[in-house]
């Protein structure tokens, strides 16, 4: 072969690599290409900033690609994460401790949000505590956050699940089922809380403010994910407080985004404020530090083993390795 049919056939070569390269995503210029992550979220108040961050395009300011999944289902979240399906979810944790207990390997690499009331128990007129709930038909989403409510309320009030005729269907269905008088009380959270509280003389016989810590909220990812592309997993974390940062600037603005995500107007969406308690860096930073108090995430996630364990919620102890994963929050 001559130099110059050589030449001719390298640059064939090269040509052909550069265009199997474009198809996947690789960028000619040379420059580092965006590795797309799918991020799973649903109607929960600490959990819409991430539509701000979308709209306002703070996830590419980080160099990620983000594919945000809005899922009207909650518990389709978390099966999309426990299956694969999508790459990091936003949940509580006694979901992800219960999809753990499943098998799924997951981290928790973020705390968006304590629940501070917004999830509650919800009675008709002539119901004015949880043990009026005796012999009462319950609508809860079964094996989800407020299920886990529901049954730390009625031990507190010296019940269990066998006293209540529990009605198991998805939270909005639950919600409606509700404000249309089918069932006596609903476990819900915001904003499906307003859908049921429109039923007239309703009201909230017990909160998530009542049980401190006992419901945080996250960013979860598989744990694979923490291993293959952990500067991915840098940059949500990042972007998380980019956006919080963003929404304290433009508040109208974004309690626009977020109350248009939720289907609520903006008026609604204000009364939700005192119920979610958004974390700052520096909560994050000392929920993920160990510690023998609620605020503590290994603390509170042994508790709700326990608790789950003993109600049936979950049939076997899961492994707390690798479940708390600080390495991606940046010290102040």
């Amino acid at each position: 072969m001559t130099t110059r049919g050589l030449i001719r056939r390298l640059l064939a070569i090269t040509c052909a690599l550069s265009l199997v390269g474009a198809v996947a995503g690789c960028d000619p210029t040379g420059a580092t290409p965006l590795h797309k992550i799918t991020l799973g979220f649903s109607a929960w108040p600490g959990w819409f900033p991430w539509q701000v961050a979308r709209e306002q395009g703070l996830f590419a300011q980080h160099g990620v690609d983000v594919e945000l999944k809005y899922f009207d289902n909650y518990t389709d979240s978390l099966k999309a994460l426990a299956s694969g399906a999508i790459d990091a979810n936003s949940q509580t944790l006694n979901d992800t401790l219960a999809s753990v207990s499943g098998g799924a390997k997951q981290s928790i690499v973020l705390v968006n949000d304590n629940s501070t009331g917004n999830d509650k128990i919800i009675a008709r007129d002539g119901i004015t505590s949880i043990a009026g709930l005796k012999g009462r038909r319950v609508a809860v989403e079964q094996g989800a956050v407020d299920h886990y409510l529901l049954l730390l309320a009625l031990e507190q009030a010296g019940l269990t699940q066998a006293d209540i005729q529990l009605v198991p269907m998805p939270t909005d269905a639950a919600a409606a089922a509700f404000a249309a008088g089918q069932v006596d009380a609903v476990g819900a959270f915001a904003p499906f809380t307003t859908k049921a509280l429109e039923r007239s003389g309703s009201r909230a016989i017990a909160t998530s403010a009542e049980f401190p810590g006992a419901i945080p909220d996250h960013l979860v990812v598989n744990a694979g994910l923490t291993q293959s592309r952990p500067t991915d997993v840098k940059a949500l974390v990042a972007t998380w407080f980019d956006a919080l940062h963003w929404i304290r600037g433009h508040r109208d603005a974004a309690i626009g985004i977020m109350a248009q995500r939720a289907g609520v107007s903006g008026d609604d969406y204000r009364t939700y404020n005192a119920g979610t308690t958004i974390f700052t860096l520096r909560q994050n930073i000392d929920a993920f530090t160990p510690g023998i108090t609620p605020a503590h995430l290994n603390f509170q996630a042994a508790r709700i083993v326990d608790f789950m364990l003993s109600t049936g919620m979950v049939r076997q102890r899961p492994s707390l390795d690798g479940l708390i994963d600080s390495r991606f929050l940046a010290a102040p």
